[in-house]
């Protein structure tokens, strides 16, 4: 069965552009061409990737993405023409797993949908988890249905913060520099973005911690990165 992709996005001839290559490489591609009809359609079927554009009529990117965490974890890779960090680091708060800047080359639009579909979807690679749940405290991670339980009740994570969160937690007590955490759950393809670690550690803390504040399990190494900490449970 193809993989599912759905592209809001209301530039005719770059949407177009991205159908036809993404269909070369065997996946179902569906368009829309605003917000509201993009929103609709991604709360209606099942999709493994959402590529969302910034600006759109109807209802803008930043809107879209912010309804569509209220209820999905689908990956999210976000198009925007404006080299602004600002737009990039209130994406990746909102819930983006990824970005883009326009303009892109086709080729490296491609691979990094490819990196986001395999990572999430495939359930015979690194991703399809070598071990049961993990318990930690009053934390638990279950990796094949990648559910995580704070206090036994579900708390809802983006695909790129539970990639995040189950690094972190299988290498339990192993410290990892900002780079290495990035070539491990953002993949090797792509430049090293210390702010994208930091936005998503930042919402990680906010889901799991009792004072995000003062984190228990992700812990900062200062001058060195990050670490997760936390007493098994037996």
């Amino acid at each position: 069965m193809k993989q599912k992709i759905l592209v809001i996005d209301d530039d005719i001839d770059l949407s177009g552009l991205i159908k036809k290559y993404l269909e070369i490489d065997g996946y179902d591609v569906t368009i829309k061409h605003n917000g509201e009809d993009g929103l609709a359609e991604a709360l209606t079927n099942p999709y493994q990737l959402i590529v969302l554009d910034v600006m759109l009529p109807q209802k803008n990117g930043f809107d879209v993405l912010t309804d569509l965490r209220k209820t999905s974890s689908v990956p999210v890779l976000m198009l925007t023409a404006k080299d602004s960090e600002i737009d990039k680091v209130l994406g990746l708060r909102l819930g983006a797993d990824d970005y883009l800047t326009k303009p892109f080359s086709m080729n490296e639009f491609v691979a990094r949908v490819q990196s986001i579909i395999r990572r999430y979807t495939s359930l015979g690679g690194e991703s399809s988890m070598e071990v049961s749940t993990l318990t930690f405290d009053n934390i638990s991670i279950t990796p094949d249905t990648r559910e995580v339980l704070v206090s036994g009740v579900p708390v809802e994570l983006t695909a790129k913060e539970f990639d995040l969160l189950y690094f972190l937690a299988k290498n339990k007590g192993k410290v990892f520099t900002k780079k290495q955490i990035y070539h491990a759950v953002w993949n090797d393809e792509y430049a090293f973005d210390d702010n994208n670690i930091m936005v998503h550690i930042r919402r990680l803390r906010k889901k799991i911690e009792l004072n995000p504040e003062q984190p228990k399990f992700i812990q900062t190494v200062w001058g060195v990165g990050y670490k997760f900490n936390g007493r098994d449970r037996i």
